[in-house]
């Protein structure tokens, strides 16, 4: 676990500051927040990891479920490891899934994404392609 400040944070998009990219991407989530990360193995068994590593650490209650579906979007791309990303600022929480290559279409926009849609304030894909993130709390 890090804690971090509003200028150490980086956006999960384009590792830039936030005090810089928050102007060019719309991605800043400037307060005081906490950031973890964790690999997971590519294999069904982690989803129910997944669930329980995010609920031990945000506490909301879609959190597990959003982190379940990012996973599963990943998963499905066929990838081996799967990096998980919670970070916080203020009332938000934002969840990344990352892959280790870009994802299919299917993968970005397949089933799972009208439950994100649903439970999520904000959700995309990264510029490279590789990860699916989903925002909870206002839209900032």
């Amino acid at each position: 676990m890090t804690s971090t400040k509003s200028l150490d944070n980086l956006s999960t998009e384009k590792h830039f500051p936030y005090s810089h990219s928050h102007r060019l991407w719309g991605t800043a989530m400037p307060e005081w927040g906490h950031t973890w990360q964790k690999a997971f193995k590519g294999e069904p068994i982690e989803a129910a990891h997944v669930r329980l590593w995010t609920a031990g650490r945000v506490q909301h209650p879609d959190a597990p479920l959003i982190a379940n579906e990012l996973f599963v979007a990943v998963l499905t791309s066929g990838a081996t490891a799967i990096e998980m990303t919670l970070s916080t600022a203020g009332t938000r929480i934002r969840i990344v899934a990352t892959g280790p290559d870009p994802l299919p279409l299917t993968s970005s926009y397949g089933p799972g994404r009208r439950i994100l849609s649903g439970l999520a304030t904000l959700t995309g894909v990264s510029t490279d392609e590789c990860s699916v993130w989903a925002q909870l709390g206002t839209k900032r």
